[in-house]
């Protein structure tokens, strides 16, 4: 195996995917959950590993462009294949709609994801790995929409405390929220 990170659309599973943990040399950023990298401004920034459990092409939306999930790696974030302490900065924006059939093919569902019944601990499971690939002192950006799920409830998954957030969006729903990992 070299020890370049090698695209997914080469096909392979996760572990695949990822060079030997002992003698590659990452990006200082990772995003957990990228989707169709839509909060980036460069797309193909090589200052980041692209992770996603997707790796789909949806077709044309009704702006005109093609929505395509092409992360480097693919799998779960509540499994990353990274070292401990691999990346300075980790982006978590996971899905925040509850999953329902009339979602399943839906342009919100296709382009966010959806949770679906034990959320809680998927969530969960994702902040413990975030924090775990996140080096001492490095910096977690969760993005969150409480439209169906309130940030609080949400915070409670994590034993980090966060540092500060800002609310966007139009109805000022999305949340971005910071945390530092100490040590």
């Amino acid at each position: 195996m070299s020890n370049e990170l090698t695209n997914t659309n080469d096909a392979g599973t996760a572990s695949d995917l990822v060079a030997p943990r002992s003698t590659h040399c990452y990006p200082p950023v990772l995003d957990a959950c990228c989707s169709a990298r839509m909060m980036w401004f460069d797309k193909q920034d090589s200052r980041a590993v692209y992770y996603d459990k997707r790796a789909e092409d949806f077709g044309m939306q009704k702006n005109g462009r093609v929505l395509t999930v092409s992360p480097d790696v693919q799998g779960c974030f509540t499994e990353m294949p990274f070292p401990d302490e691999t990346f300075s900065l980790v982006a978590f924006d996971p899905p925040h709609m509850k999953g329902t059939e009339a979602r399943l093919n839906g342009v919100m569902g296709r382009q966010y994801g959806l949770l679906f019944p034990g959320w809680e601990d998927v969530i969960a499971g994702g902040f413990r790995e975030c924090f775990r690939v996140l080096k001492g002192n490095g910096v977690l950006i969760f993005k969150w929409c409480e439209v169906e799920i309130p940030l609080s409830k949400v915070l409670a998954l994590t034993d980090q405390k966060p540092l500060f957030g800002n609310r966007s969006g139009k109805a000022m729903n999305t949340h971005w929220v910071t945390f530092i990992k100490c040590g």
